[in-house]
Protein backbone atom coordinates (compact mmCIF):
# COMPACT_ATOMS: atom_id res chain seq x y z
CA UNK A 1 0.00 0.00 0.00
CA UNK A 2 1.50 3.50 -1.06
CA UNK A 3 1.72 5.88 2.30
CA UNK A 4 1.87 9.05 0.55
CA UNK A 5 -1.20 10.43 -0.34
CA UNK A 6 -3.11 9.06 2.39
CA UNK A 7 -3.89 9.97 5.85
CA UNK A 8 -1.78 8.30 9.45
CA UNK A 9 -2.91 8.84 12.46
CA UNK A 10 -0.67 8.16 15.29
CA UNK A 11 -2.25 7.50 18.88
CA UNK A 12 0.52 8.26 21.23
CA UNK A 13 2.67 10.21 18.77
CA UNK A 14 4.40 12.39 21.02
CA UNK A 15 6.64 9.11 22.81
CA UNK A 16 9.68 7.44 21.37
CA UNK A 17 8.12 5.17 19.77
CA UNK A 18 5.27 6.76 18.38
CA UNK A 19 7.46 9.87 17.62
CA UNK A 20 9.68 7.80 15.72
CA UNK A 21 6.58 6.72 13.97
CA UNK A 22 5.38 10.14 12.98
CA UNK A 23 8.48 11.60 11.31
CA UNK A 24 8.95 7.83 9.30
CA UNK A 25 5.25 8.30 7.95
CA UNK A 26 5.58 12.04 7.55
CA UNK A 27 9.23 11.50 5.24
CA UNK A 28 7.01 8.82 3.42
CA UNK A 29 4.43 11.31 2.10
CA UNK A 30 1.87 10.86 4.72
CA UNK A 31 -0.90 13.49 6.16
CA UNK A 32 0.16 12.60 9.71
CA UNK A 33 -1.87 13.17 12.68
CA UNK A 34 -0.23 12.92 16.24
CA UNK A 35 -2.87 11.83 18.51
CA UNK A 36 -2.14 12.11 22.10
CA UNK A 37 -2.28 13.98 26.25
CA UNK A 38 1.57 15.40 25.90
CA UNK A 39 0.27 18.96 24.47
CA UNK A 40 3.78 20.72 24.72
CA UNK A 41 5.43 18.14 22.84
CA UNK A 42 2.54 17.33 20.60
CA UNK A 43 2.67 21.10 18.93
CA UNK A 44 6.58 21.27 19.26
CA UNK A 45 6.60 18.21 16.75
CA UNK A 46 3.51 19.15 14.74
CA UNK A 47 5.19 22.93 14.05
CA UNK A 48 8.46 21.29 13.23
CA UNK A 49 7.16 18.86 10.87
CA UNK A 50 4.03 20.86 9.41
CA UNK A 51 1.43 18.60 10.45
CA UNK A 52 -0.96 18.30 12.93
CA UNK A 53 -1.63 17.89 16.61
CA UNK A 54 -5.09 17.19 18.33
CA UNK A 55 -5.14 16.32 22.69
CA UNK A 56 -6.42 12.42 22.09
CA UNK A 57 -7.28 10.74 25.39
CA UNK A 58 -7.12 6.86 24.05
CA UNK A 59 -9.84 6.04 26.45
CA UNK A 60 -12.35 8.26 25.17
CA UNK A 61 -14.69 7.49 22.09
CA UNK A 62 -15.25 11.07 21.34
CA UNK A 63 -11.51 12.19 21.69
CA UNK A 64 -10.51 9.11 19.66
CA UNK A 65 -13.12 10.46 16.83
CA UNK A 66 -12.20 14.21 17.22
CA UNK A 67 -8.82 13.14 16.05
CA UNK A 68 -9.76 10.45 13.28
CA UNK A 69 -12.53 13.43 12.37
CA UNK A 70 -9.07 15.43 11.60
CA UNK A 71 -7.21 12.84 9.57
CA UNK A 72 -9.80 12.31 7.39
CA UNK A 73 -10.22 15.86 6.23
CA UNK A 74 -6.91 16.04 5.13
CA UNK A 75 -7.00 12.56 3.07
CA UNK A 76 -8.20 8.91 3.00
CA UNK A 77 -7.09 7.54 6.48
CA UNK A 78 -5.48 4.50 5.54
CA UNK A 79 -2.96 4.22 8.40
CA UNK A 80 -3.34 4.19 12.04
CA UNK A 81 -0.79 3.11 14.50
CA UNK A 82 -1.09 2.78 18.32
CA UNK A 83 1.64 3.49 20.80
CA UNK A 84 -0.12 5.19 23.73
CA UNK A 85 1.12 4.17 27.05
CA UNK A 86 -0.54 5.54 30.18
CA UNK A 87 -0.46 4.09 34.50
CA UNK A 88 0.90 0.45 35.32
CA UNK A 89 0.49 -0.99 38.14
CA UNK A 90 3.14 -3.78 39.36
CA UNK A 91 3.76 -6.13 42.33
CA UNK A 92 3.73 -9.89 43.08
CA UNK A 93 0.28 -11.21 42.70
CA UNK A 94 0.85 -12.36 47.03
CA UNK A 95 3.15 -10.00 48.86
CA UNK A 96 5.38 -10.51 51.17
CA UNK A 97 3.17 -9.74 53.73
CA UNK A 98 0.91 -11.79 52.46
CA UNK A 99 -1.31 -8.97 51.18
CA UNK A 100 -2.98 -10.22 47.41
CA UNK A 101 -2.23 -7.75 45.00
CA UNK A 102 -4.81 -4.84 44.75
CA UNK A 103 -7.39 -4.92 42.34
CA UNK A 104 -8.02 -1.55 41.14
CA UNK A 105 -4.31 -1.43 39.85
CA UNK A 106 -5.14 -4.20 37.82
CA UNK A 107 -7.94 -2.50 36.40
CA UNK A 108 -6.19 0.90 35.48
CA UNK A 109 -3.50 -1.43 33.48
CA UNK A 110 -6.28 -3.23 31.90
CA UNK A 111 -7.71 0.15 30.96
CA UNK A 112 -5.01 2.22 29.56
CA UNK A 113 -3.15 -1.02 27.82
CA UNK A 114 -5.77 -3.04 26.67
CA UNK A 115 -9.48 -1.47 26.40
CA UNK A 116 -7.49 1.60 25.42
CA UNK A 117 -6.07 -0.15 22.19
CA UNK A 118 -9.46 -1.82 21.21
CA UNK A 119 -11.14 1.61 21.66
CA UNK A 120 -8.58 2.84 18.70
CA UNK A 121 -8.87 -0.48 17.46
CA UNK A 122 -12.27 -0.39 16.74
CA UNK A 123 -12.91 3.43 15.99
CA UNK A 124 -10.13 3.51 12.94
CA UNK A 125 -11.11 0.17 11.64
CA UNK A 126 -14.81 1.84 10.79
CA UNK A 127 -13.23 4.64 9.58
CA UNK A 128 -10.72 3.58 7.45
CA UNK A 129 -13.65 0.92 6.53
CA UNK A 130 -15.50 4.45 4.74
CA UNK A 131 -12.03 4.38 2.49
CA UNK A 132 -12.38 3.80 -1.37
CA UNK A 133 -11.27 0.04 -1.86
CA UNK A 134 -7.69 -0.18 -3.63
CA UNK A 135 -6.42 -2.67 -5.28
CA UNK A 136 -7.14 -6.20 -4.84
CA UNK A 137 -9.58 -4.97 -2.06
CA UNK A 138 -7.04 -3.26 0.07
CA UNK A 139 -8.53 -0.22 2.37
CA UNK A 140 -5.90 0.25 5.23
CA UNK A 141 -3.73 -1.28 7.93
CA UNK A 142 -3.62 -0.56 11.89
CA UNK A 143 -0.55 -1.59 14.00
CA UNK A 144 -0.87 -1.97 17.34
CA UNK A 145 1.74 -2.24 20.33
CA UNK A 146 2.40 -5.15 22.27
CA UNK A 147 5.35 -5.81 24.05
CA UNK A 148 7.78 -9.33 24.67
CA UNK A 149 6.06 -9.18 28.30
CA UNK A 150 2.89 -10.67 26.83
CA UNK A 151 4.83 -14.09 26.35
CA UNK A 152 7.62 -13.46 29.25
CA UNK A 153 6.81 -10.96 31.36
CA UNK A 154 8.49 -10.80 35.23
CA UNK A 155 7.68 -10.79 38.49
CA UNK A 156 5.52 -8.37 38.97
CA UNK A 157 4.49 -7.43 35.42
CA UNK A 158 1.22 -9.41 35.74
CA UNK A 159 -1.08 -6.39 35.02
CA UNK A 160 1.04 -4.94 32.51
CA UNK A 161 2.08 -9.00 30.79
CA UNK A 162 -1.91 -9.11 30.74
CA UNK A 163 -2.87 -6.57 28.92
CA UNK A 164 0.26 -6.63 26.59
CA UNK A 165 -0.98 -10.87 26.51
CA UNK A 166 -4.87 -9.22 25.12
CA UNK A 167 -3.71 -7.12 22.64
CA UNK A 168 -1.85 -9.92 20.98
CA UNK A 169 -4.61 -11.95 21.52
CA UNK A 170 -6.92 -10.08 19.55
CA UNK A 171 -4.29 -9.28 16.20
CA UNK A 172 -5.43 -12.32 14.35
CA UNK A 173 -8.88 -12.39 15.44
CA UNK A 174 -9.60 -8.81 14.56
CA UNK A 175 -7.17 -9.80 11.06
CA UNK A 176 -10.09 -12.21 10.70
CA UNK A 177 -12.78 -9.42 11.89
CA UNK A 178 -12.07 -7.11 8.88
CA UNK A 179 -10.70 -9.09 6.12
CA UNK A 180 -13.62 -8.67 4.27
CA UNK A 181 -13.46 -4.81 4.66
CA UNK A 182 -9.76 -5.24 3.48
CA UNK A 183 -7.97 -4.27 6.51
CA UNK A 184 -4.82 -5.76 7.54
CA UNK A 185 -4.07 -5.75 11.60
CA UNK A 186 -0.43 -6.01 12.52
CA UNK A 187 1.14 -6.06 15.97
CA UNK A 188 4.82 -5.33 16.83
CA UNK A 189 5.76 -6.38 20.40
CA UNK A 190 8.91 -4.60 21.36
CA UNK A 191 11.83 -5.53 23.65
CA UNK A 192 13.58 -2.77 25.79
CA UNK A 193 13.76 0.04 23.93
CA UNK A 194 15.81 3.05 24.89
CA UNK A 195 13.45 6.11 24.47
CA UNK A 196 13.42 9.68 26.01
CA UNK A 197 10.71 8.82 28.92
CA UNK A 198 13.98 7.00 30.73
CA UNK A 199 15.12 10.41 31.24
CA UNK A 200 18.32 9.98 33.15
CA UNK A 201 17.72 6.68 33.64
CA UNK A 202 18.27 5.68 30.04
CA UNK A 203 22.20 5.31 30.46
CA UNK A 204 21.97 3.15 33.45
CA UNK A 205 19.21 0.89 31.96
CA UNK A 206 21.48 0.66 28.51
CA UNK A 207 23.92 -0.84 30.82
CA UNK A 208 21.72 -3.42 32.23
CA UNK A 209 19.67 -4.89 28.89
CA UNK A 210 22.72 -4.71 26.78
CA UNK A 211 24.55 -7.51 28.44
CA UNK A 212 20.99 -9.21 28.04
CA UNK A 213 20.37 -9.29 24.49
CA UNK A 214 21.71 -11.88 22.35
CA UNK A 215 22.41 -9.47 19.63
CA UNK A 216 22.90 -6.25 18.68
CA UNK A 217 24.12 -5.90 22.48
CA UNK A 218 22.00 -3.08 22.94
CA UNK A 219 18.48 -1.71 23.88
CA UNK A 220 16.05 -1.02 20.79
CA UNK A 221 15.93 2.75 19.06
CA UNK A 222 13.00 4.63 18.68
CA UNK A 223 13.37 4.51 14.48
CA UNK A 224 13.74 0.80 14.39
CA UNK A 225 10.24 0.65 15.46
CA UNK A 226 9.35 3.53 12.92
CA UNK A 227 10.94 1.62 10.19
CA UNK A 228 9.26 -1.77 10.97
CA UNK A 229 5.95 0.43 11.01
CA UNK A 230 6.80 1.58 7.78
CA UNK A 231 7.20 -1.87 6.02
CA UNK A 232 4.49 -3.41 7.38
CA UNK A 233 2.49 -0.56 5.88
CA UNK A 234 3.71 -1.33 2.66
CA UNK A 235 3.83 -5.30 2.74
CA UNK A 236 0.29 -5.90 2.12
CA UNK A 237 0.86 -9.79 2.76
CA UNK A 238 1.63 -9.25 6.27
CA UNK A 239 -1.60 -9.40 8.73
CA UNK A 240 -2.79 -10.93 11.27
CA UNK A 241 0.68 -11.79 12.58
CA UNK A 242 2.24 -10.43 16.25
CA UNK A 243 6.38 -9.43 14.94
CA UNK A 244 9.11 -8.80 18.23
CA UNK A 245 11.03 -6.64 17.61
CA UNK A 246 13.87 -7.28 20.15
CA UNK A 247 16.73 -8.32 19.31
CA UNK A 248 16.36 -12.12 20.14
CA UNK A 249 16.28 -11.32 24.15
CA UNK A 250 14.05 -13.40 26.30
CA UNK A 251 13.03 -11.83 29.95
CA UNK A 252 14.09 -13.80 32.68
CA UNK A 253 12.01 -14.40 35.49
CA UNK A 254 13.59 -11.11 37.20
Amino acid sequence: MQIKGNSALVVGGTGGLGEATVRRLHAAGAEVVVADVADDKGKELAAELGIHYVHTDATSEESVNDAIAVAESLAPLRISVDTHGGPAAGGRLVGKDGAPLPLEGFRTTVEFYLTAVFNVLRLSAAAIARTDALEEGSRGVIVNTASIAAYEGQIGQLPYAAAKGGVVGMTLVAARDLSPLGIRVVTIAPGTFNTPAYGKAAAQLEEHWSKQVPHPRRMGRSPEYGQLVQSIVENDYLNGEVIRLDGALRFPPK
